[in-house]
């Protein structure tokens, strides 16, 4: 069941539900994202999965330009080869912004999902519900061995670049670092699943500040500063759910390599 949408992104689901219902090489339109998820508003994407006919697929597939055109006013969009997903055309229409993304997809698709979509029109709706109660579906959340595999490499990457000055690339670093580790790890503590930095502040996950301590200016020592944060959150949240095996030597020789000195027994 769908609540209440901002008017536009509603006056856009009609008219996609509306269109993609009169072309016979699509079987049904769901929907994910904060849809299904909650905090709509207006200022949220509409997150399509387009189920295509299997006969059809490359035909739809090569055409979905044409068809996000007939969706609305699409000012730009792009496919998603850089999230890993060239299924997936990314629009933005206009000239209200809205951004929308399509996913196209068949039916056998659906039995490997990371969240349950909701059905918003199909030719079909009792086959794809089946199909959907049978799927596998689970969020990619990672293991605490991936994460220390990862962390201290990228750690040590940013303080790299820091210490040579290039401080644009070390700021860069720490918000990879917060999208891929500390994000995630704040969301696990929360028992949520891992997304990122998405609705930190809508769910309250950082209200120590430890999160936004790593968040650096353009200074070699706020640089500096929000790159030890980044150790002392990532060692806390470790102790959440620790990994089998920890890397040798951490954090000790990072904070020599950065030349700081641990004044805080709970790091080593």
């Amino acid at each position: 069941m769908i609540g209440t949408l901002p008017a536009f992104h509603a006056a856009f689901l009609d008219k996609a539900r509306g269109t993609l219902s009169t072309d016979p090489r699509i079987q049904s339109l769901l929907a994910g994202g904060s849809l299904i998820h909650g905090g709509m508003d207006e200022f949220s994407d509409l997150d399509f999965v387009v189920v295509v006919e299997d006969d059809s697929y490359p035909e739809v597939l090569a055409s979905r330009m044409d068809i996000a055109r007939r969706l609305g006013s699409l000012l730009s969009a792009f496919t998603g080869e850089h999230v890993g997903e060239p299924r997936l055309l990314i629009c933005l229409y206009g000239p209200e912004l809205l951004h929308i993304d399509l996913k196209f997809v068949t039916m056998s698709d659906l039995d490997q999902l990371v969240e349950r979509p909701i059905i918003l029109w199909s030719r079909d709706e009792g086959a794809v519900e089946e199909r959907l109660d049978q799927a596998e579906i689970s969020w990619p959340n990672r293991d605490p061995d991936w994460f220390e595999a990862r962390a201290w490499i990228w750690l040590h990457y940013g303080a790299a670049r820091a210490l040579r000055e290039e401080l644009f690339e070390a700021i860069s670093m720490l918000a990879f670092f917060r999208d891929q580790v500390l994000g995630p790890m704040l969301h696990r503590r929360a028992g949520r699943p891992q997304r990122g930095v998405r609705r930190v502040e809508a769910y309250g996950l950082d209200d120590t500040g430890q999160l936004a301590a790593t968040v650096a200016r353009h200074d070699f020592g706020s640089v500096k500063a929000s790159l030890v944060a980044a150790i002392d959150l990532y060692l806390t949240l470790r102790a959440d759910e620790p990994p089998r095996s920890e890397v040798e030597g951490m954090p000790q020789a990072l904070f020599e390599f950065l030349g700081h000195e641990a004044d805080n027994a709970a790091r080593l």
